[in-house]
């Protein structure tokens, strides 16, 4: 078995995190796993975790179309390739892929031309040419399906896990002086909704509190605009990227977390803020009533009052809030990458 490790390359966002746990967990399950990737590789802990082997003179998917197959070809061309992060060399059969969402084929306008048309002559390719493809969600399932009318057979839905770093900072779960902050996490791009929250945010009675954003931009995307609406920067935070230590302080220390997603695949970071005892608020679109389950409060992302209708009702009841931290650290422990990597290595394994 061959992971495809070109993700060692690119920016962390949730697809990266993705390939990187489940390489790190794969890499624990069978270490003949090999791990080949380009040589300009911006993870280098992680690829020395993964005994990583680099090769080849091209980037991106020059070498993922071209070198990689050439290289399996020549090293182990009876390896069944695995692929994590979206993308795969259409050329060589033997695969499996990944494909956490359509959203550039269903809402190109969110993403830079380039990227939306990149996207809408690989993906399909990527998915007649794998053996089986592997989703996030029976929404992403049903998505694939309906947009490329691909046979449900043919996609196995194995959920994401949550690492063991994001936990409440004590067995008590309980916060009695959270800091005065309501927490987003995501990238600064047009469907995570970010207009519409701070539009919500607003609009809320209490003046006090504070709305930190973190997450960074990247070119694959539209320009991202919050909106024309005022934005009041003594209030509204915009942190950046953060690292993953600084990430579940943030999620530790919220009031409570907010996800405003017009369309996920996924979501890993309300999960993210479960494990760590953040109670959330989450758009009711996509995956998301999938991956949350009635862990959380759920709201009309494109009705700014409905948003902040039900950040408020987070923010005046003591016991509901309580309650959704309860059921937020539950419904979080059931998903583990451990578990989805074992899933995926048998159905790579039976092909």
């Amino acid at each position: 078995m061959i992971v495809n490790a070109r993700f060692l390359t690119q920016r962390l966002t949730g697809v990266q995190r993705h390939a990187i746990e489940m390489s790190l967990a794969l890499h624990e399950i069978d270490p003949e796993i090999k791990f080949v990737a380009p040589k300009n590789i911006i993870h280098e802990d992680v690829a020395e975790r993964l005994s990583a082997e680099f090769f080849g003179h091209f980037t991106g998917y020059l070498w993922e179309q071209y070198e990689l197959p050439k290289y399996i070809k020549k090293h182990a061309p009876d390896r069944i390739l695995i692929n994590l992060a979206n993308s795969a060399p259409i050329s060589y059969k033997n695969k499996a892929a990944t494909i956490h969402d359509t959203a550039p084929l269903r809402h190109p306008g969110w993403y830079s031309r380039k990227f939306a048309i990149t996207y809408k002559m690989l993906l399909p390719r990527v998915v007649r040419s794998s053996k089986i493809i592997f989703s996030d969600s029976e929404f992403s399932k049903n998505e694939i399906s309906a947009l490329l009318g691909t046979d449900k057979r043919k996609i196995k839905v194995i959920y994401c896990g949550v690492g063991r770093h994001f936990r409440p900072e004590s067995s008590e779960i309980h916060k009695t002086s959270p800091e005065n902050y309501i927490l987003s996490v995501a990238s600064l791009e047009p469907r995570k909704n970010f207009a519409g929250l701070i539009q919500a945010f607003s609009m809320l009675k209490e003046r006090d509190i504070k709305l930190v954003i973190a997450g960074s931009s990247s070119h694959i995307f539209a320009k991202h605009e919050p909106g024309k609406i005022l934005i009041d920067k003594q209030r509204v935070e915009f942190v950046g990227y953060v690292d993953d230590n600084r990430l579940v302080e943030l999620y530790r220390e919220a009031r409570l977390f907010v996800y405003p997603s017009l369309y996920e695949g996924f979501g890993l970071p309300p999960l993210e803020a479960m494990a760590c005892g953040c109670p959330c608020a989450v758009s009711d679109a996509g995956s998301l009533p999938e991956v949350c389950g009635e862990a959380a409060l759920y709201f009309n992302p494109h009705d700014p009052a409905d948003i902040a209708a039900k950040i408020e009702m987070i923010l005046s009841d003591s016991d509901r809030r309580e309650s959704l931290i309860k059921s937020g650290l539950i419904q979080a422990r059931k998903f583990d990458w451990k578990r989805s990597a074992l899933e995926l290595y048998a159905a790579a394994k039976s092909l």
